[in-house]
């Protein structure tokens, strides 16, 4: 989905015109591997042989990642520094840091800084919606959408420079990436091969390949694209101003290939079928496809950062695109019949990638979107953010600065256009002084783990350097600042930049102080850690191949040794039920979905190496330990009775109504060409128009709720309605029909340990994240010095503020603890860090999560999950749930309930029955017909608080989930770890 991480990585490339340019790769011929052709073209014969992950450690020259195996360090000091899990950047005092706990807090405070913006904004995403609108509703808040606003900035003269991921373009085949391979095969035949022999040798290589081609129409290696569209993204930022300059990247051409014999070996006597393709050595398949070390496939720029006059920087796992924007309570319905302009999501905005993916985002972005919000939920967006201030902003700064030179040099500069160049890098002189007095610090530890000497001469060499830098601080500090500089008001938070980069992504050695940082705060963890997550695919070995990162192994060394010792000490895992991609987990084209929660099961509890199988084989009960959840939550469409009499007035349906709507917000389409809205432009007798007449017409009499229960997400946080005491008055559809529910996808990359240190970034922990050769990362390893009175264990505690604070919100938002938020009152929490977090503390929803080993809170979390997993599971047939162990299973809870409802959903065509219920309705089948029926599911509703649930550990334990297939095999599985 483009909730990121969908699966197709990588592109082939497209010039910034939009124009495709040729997929061929040009191959070099080897007249010594002529011989191997018969061999090629002999008798079928399976030679499956390893599938070689080995083959990893050769290319490396046999170096060693402490992040692959606990406890090593890189060999030969490679990608060593002299910083704190081998950063590129130290560990920098005195900056302020702030969190956000969803989209809607965040967005709002990154607009108030693009608003003010003088100088520079600088931005770094996988994906950027220029038609995002940082305030809702977007009816509210036109000059907040992101475009506009950074149109405005470039017309106030602050330069604009964003890098966004370069995506897929289009499925990667053999035939696309490497069209003149059976050609080139047929040219290695030795110059006296008679004309038969030539002509037959011809037709087995056509043979051969239109075999896997075959296959590749169906389920090709790399499918699908990604719909992310970066060019949509470049060419629409930089047509607004000239001081707007959009960088994409990588691309993904294969280079000219040379075809090793070590190819043409692996081949011998095999038929190039779409079956042995998919069993090929990694190295074998590498050359069907043309692919060398060189060609980035697979990996993305993942990061999300956004700097703001080299002063402020926000970051973490929210980009500023499509389906991201939320409120604490995540309505997951977005229908207003008594007035369109309450509209949250317009157009694509409102998506749910378990049932659609995103369609078209560039000319008819408001228009494609195909979801009827009548019927259909959206999956609410669960992530975490931070604004930073202080000097560890210099290092995000030279990490852009990096990544944007680094990027100029290899594709831009050879245009020799004006709008690019290079950054030259320009320290604020405030952060510039306490990253020098930080320097300064961390020197000075250094200096204390130096060996003791005896020498008079070591120690005066030492002090005298020491003096020296004092002295060279003191002259800039009087150079730059002069007395009537303004000191900086850090609170004392200390932070550490780490990532994960490398040659393709940064022109750096690899990097992965992230992988680093995680293994360690793990490892040097006393008593906690709370871990929320995309992804959960980690190895506790190196049998659990191809997953390499071991941060598995760091966790269950932990526990192993908090086990031993009597200690009590707890790990808790929140990470989404089903990765965010479109469809039934029974169809094929699911496979990769399969494939990554079988490489997240395998971690937790299956195949004899995982965490869970570990600890109970040692002797101990894993659920002491260690425990995994999901989120999910619920909500009511408002298709009652105030719509049918609004769609009655007006002679026009809702979902008409709504689409113009849409489409009126969204200059892109074929309103207000000029990116500004014209509401006067409006056609009278459009849908629109009618339906809101219509609306309006209503007496006060008529009215429902006047779009009070537009949404009952209210019902299950702090404060909410008990869901039986809200009204409803029958429409079209009875109530029954109006309930929908959804996963609500976690999208967090946060770790916190003992509530004192936090990582909060883009990183997920899975391989792609953590390798430092793969995606490309930003985090922040934050420890706060003010410290609050807190509880652990039932012992008292000194807590860091920002990491309790942080984690009590969360813990509190899970269990409904926490009030809904309105979009239009923001608060403390809505500004930048200019305004410092506000948390309730001594409140009674506080106390009841403030120990995170104590039995009441355990008893709370893990009752709340369990009672929530009842509720939906008897609502609403959620899957996965724990009753179902087979496939068989899976038809009988599911599937004959749901059976193509996600395509009923979208509107295709050719399905002969239609499914019983709607996707993500309440199966009516569990419950009394009429008044009495409803009764008891809003009874059993109603005690849903929150939206924890608990992570269904036996979902079809006893199938194998994923099986090896084309797009699933040697070469391609590193994509899904």
């Amino acid at each position: 989905m483009a909730s990121e991480d969908h699966l197709a990585y990588g592109e082939l490339p497209e010039d910034e015109n939009n124009e495709s340019t040729s997929g061929s790769s040009f191959i070099k011929t080897s007249g010594k591997q002529g011989g191997m052709l018969s061999s090629l073209l002999g008798k079928v014969q399976q030679t499956v042989q390893e599938l070689g992950y080995d083959l990893a450690n050769v290319f490396s020259g046999g170096r060693i990642h402490s992040h692959t195996h606990v406890g090593a360090d890189c060999a030969d000091g490679m990608h060593k520094t002299v910083h704190r899990f081998d950063s590129f950047a130290g560990e920098r005092d005195s900056n302020d840091v702030k969190w956000y706990v969803d989209g809607c807090g965040y967005m709002w405070a990154v607009s108030i800084a693009i608003e003010q913006a003088k100088e520079s904004i600088w931005i770094l995403d996988w994906w950027l919606s220029p038609e995002l609108y940082l305030r809702r509703p977007p009816s509210k808040n036109t000059q907040y959408r992101l475009d506009r606003m950074l149109q405005a900035a470039a017309e106030r003269g602050v330069k604009v420079n964003v890098i966004v991921y370069k995506e897929v373009s289009q499925a990667l085949t053999r035939k696309y990436l490497s069209p003149i391979l059976p050609d080139y095969l047929h040219s290695l035949l030795p110059r006296g091969t008679d004309v038969v022999t030539s002509a037959v040798s011809r037709l087995g290589i056509a043979a051969t390949f239109a075999s896997l081609e075959y296959a590749e129409a169906q389920n090709p290696l790399i499918s699908p694209p990604l719909i992310v569209d970066s060019a949509h993204t470049k060419h629409t930022l930089e047509a607004l101003h000239p001081n707007i300059s959009v960088f994409r990247h990588p691309d993904h051409l294969p280079d000219a290939q040379t075809l090793e014999s070590s190819f043409l070996s692996s081949l011998k006597n095999l038929s190039l079928t779409a079956a042995t393709a998919s069993k090929l050595p990694e190295d074998a398949l590498k050359a069907v496809y043309g692919i060398n070390e060189d060609v980035i496939l697979y990996w993305a720029h993942h990061e999300k950062l956004c700097l703001i006059d080299g002063e402020i920087a926000f970051m973490g796992g929210l980009d500023l695109c499509y389906g991201r924007w939320d409120t604490n309570q995540h309505p997951i319905v977005d229908v207003h019949p008594e007035n369109l302009e309450d509209i949250i999501w317009p157009g694509q905005d409102y998506n749910n990638a378990r049932i659609s993916d995103f369609t078209d985002v560039a000319d008819a972005a408001w228009k494609n979107d195909s979801l009827n919000r009548t019927e259909s939920s959206r999956m609410g967006w669960s992530d975490i953010s931070i604004n930073l201030r202080g000097p560890a902003v210099e290092d995000l700064k030279a990490h852009f600065v990096e990544r944007w030179n680094f990027i100029y040099k290899e594709k831009y500069d050879v245009r020799k256009d004006s709008r690019y160049s290079e950054i030259a890098v320009q320290q604020s002189t405030h952060g510039l002084m306490k990253h020098m007095k930080s320097g300064l610090h961390n020197f000075e530890a250094q200096v204390k783990q130096l060996p003791t000497s005896d020498s008079p001469t070591s120690t005066y060499a030492i002090g005298a350097m020491k003096d020296r830098i004092t002295n060279r601080l003191q002259q800039a500090e009087a150079t730059y600042l002069g007395e009537a500089a303004a000191p900086h008001s850090g609170t004392g938070v200390a932070c550490q930049v780490v990532r994960s980069c490398t040659n393709w992504s940064h022109g750096v050695d690899t990097e992965h102080s992230i992988a680093n940082a995680y293994i360690s705060i793990i490892r040097d963890s006393q008593h906690f850690i709370y871990i929320e997550n995309q992804f959960f695919i980690t190895a506790t070995t190196s049998s659990q191949k191809p997953v390499l990162n071991k941060l598995g192994a760091a966790i269950l060394e932990r526990i192993l040794r908090a086990a031993k010792a009597g200690e009590k000490y707890m790990i808790i895992v929140v990470i989404p039920a089903v990765p965010g991609f479109a469809g039934d987990l029974k169809d094929e084209s699911s496979l990769g979905t399969r494939a990554i929660m079988d490489f997240q099961y395998k971690a937790i509890n299956r195949g004899g190496h995982s965490i869970i199988e570990s600890i109970e084989a040692a002797g101990y009960h894993a659920n002491d330990f260690i425990r995994f959840y999901n989120l999910r939550n619920y909500d009511r469409i408002n298709i009652g009775a105030s719509m049918r009499k609004a769609e009655d007035a007006s002679g026009v349906t809702y979902e008409e109504a709504r689409r113009e709507h849409d489409d009126m917000m969204d200059p892109v389409g074929y309103r207000a060409q000029d990116g500004t809205v014209h509401p006067e432009e409006a056609i009278t007798g459009h849908p629109y128009e009618s339906y809101q007449q219509g609306a309006d017409s209503l007496a006060d009499s008529q009215r429902f709720s006047s779009g009070r229960w537009d949404s009952v997400s209210e019902c299950y946080m702090l404060g909410g309605l008990d869901i039986r005491q809200v009204p409803w008055e029958n429409g079209n559809y009875s109530e029954m029909d109006a309930f929908v529910s959804e996963e609500l996808y976690i999208h967090t990359k946060v770790l916190i340990a003992d509530d004192r240190t936090v990582i909060c970034g883009s990183a997920n922990l899975n391989d792609r994240s953590q390798l430092g050769d793969h995606d490309s990362e930003i985090a922040l390893v934050i420890q706060d010095s003010q410290s609050v009175d807190s509880m652990m264990n039932g012992q008292p505690w000194q807590a860091a503020k920002f990491a309790a604070t942080l984690r009590r919100q969360l813990f509190r938002k899970h269990v409904g603890l926490l009030a809904p938020q309105n979009m239009e009152q923001p608060d403390h929490n809505f500004e930048t860090i200019a305004v410092p977090n506000v948390y309730s503390f001594g409140t009674r929803e506080d106390k009841a999560v403030m120990d995170p080993l104590s039995d009441q809170f355990l008893e709370l979390w893990n009752g709340t999950a369990k009672q929530n997993s009842e509720a939906f599971g008897r609502i609403f047939h959620p899957v996965p749930h724990d009753s179902v162990r087979t496939w068989k299973q899976y038809d009988a809870f599911y599937e004959c309930f749901f059976n193509k409802a996600d395509e009923e959903a979208t509107g295709k065509e050719g399905k002969q029955t239609p499914a019983k219920y709607r996707w993500g309705h309440v199966v009516a089948d569990n419950f009394s017909p009429g008044q009495q029926g409803l009764k008891e599911m809003k009874d059993l509703l109603s005690t849903i608080k929150g939206n924890l649930v608990e992570m269904p550990l036996n979902f079809l334990i006893e199938e194998n989930i994923a099986k090896q297939g084309l797009s699933l095999n040697a070469l391609t599985e590193p994509i899904y770890t």
